[in-house]
């Protein structure tokens, strides 16, 4: 079987313009987050999923200068770049990861792909995020090829196309679904806050790359020696915290089904939401 991880990445981030290309230790962000898909050992090849706007040139050509696979498509139209991309490759397995995930756990995308695989034909979709349990920033969802085909054939409103993957979770009476839960058995998917979409997110980044990351080592620090080091440092752990929580599904609750009621409750916040970046 062919095994494709797809990070999506665009430079038109509204709340931080050009994110993935702010540099961490030296290198664009986004290199960074291919080192550590790279350290898993079951992502098969990866591939960069960018736009073909104009201003997604500079993503293309970064990557293609460091070695890295590239694939150009629609804008908005998420599921159809992933698909494409996929088709391109010729892919049997398909991980969708979102690029504001710089620092995600090699280990998390291996379980992930290992639930996928153990289930030996068994699942659709595998995911981490329905429900969550690990600490935010480590999104992924593996896929197989006819699960993202039939998807990008029968999803038809905008915030399925735009969002690649929610039609599939969202119809757990057309997929047979699995989920795999981190498993310390603690949830901190709304404690603990590792993604990149505001600049407050990027200064806490860069505090836990600059004190984990060995410029010496191949070693790749993981998701318990963040936990650890923000638990140890509640000062870092602050500068994000009022964007702690959100998921970007919450404006779509009323359309989305198969969310348990739960689920629906802490999507109804009692404030007023914090508006979305549209596309990552």
């Amino acid at each position: 079987m062919k095994t494709l991880t797809i990070l999506q990445a665009r430079m038109g981030s509204t709340r931080l313009p050009g994110k993935v290309l702010l540099p961490l230790g030296g290198l664009p962000l986004l290199l960074r987050m291919v080192e550590r898909l790279r350290a898993s050992k079951l992502c098969g090849d990866v591939v960069v999923a960018t736009t073909w706007e104009p201003a997604d040139d500079v993503i293309s050509d970064v990557c293609r200068a460091h070695g890295v696979q590239v694939f150009r498509g629609h804008p908005t139209d998420c599921l159809d770049r992933h698909y494409q991309a996929a088709l391109l490759h010729r892919a049997d397995v398909v991980a969708k990861i979102p690029s504001d995930c710089p620092l995600i756990d090699p280990q998390a995308v291996d379980r992930v792909f290992q639930h996928f695989f153990d289930a030996n034909g068994a699942l659709d979709f595998v995911s981490n995020l329905h429900p969550q349990s690990w600490p935010d920033g480590n999104d992924v969802e593996v896929m197989s090829f006819a699960t993202l085909e039939k998807t990008w054939k029968e999803a038809n409103k905008d915030f399925e196309r735009e969002h690649t993957t929610s039609y599939i979770w969202n119809h757990p009476e057309l997929f047979r679904l699995g989920n795999v839960a981190w498993e310390t058995g603690r949830d901190l998917s709304l404690s603990h806050r590792m993604v990149l979409d505001y600049r407050e997110d990027y200064e806490v980044l860069q505090r836990i790359f600059d004190a984990l990351h060995a410029p010496d080592s191949n070693e790749v620090f993981d998701v318990n020696a963040i936990v650890a080091f923000l638990d140890a440092n509640p000062d870092v752990a602050k500068l994000n915290e009022k964007h702690r929580g959100y998921i970007w599904y919450q404006k779509h609750v009323d359309e989305l089904h198969a969310l348990d009621d739960a689920t629906t409750r802490r999507l109804r916040p009692a404030t007023t939401p914090l508006n979305l970046e549209e596309n990552r």
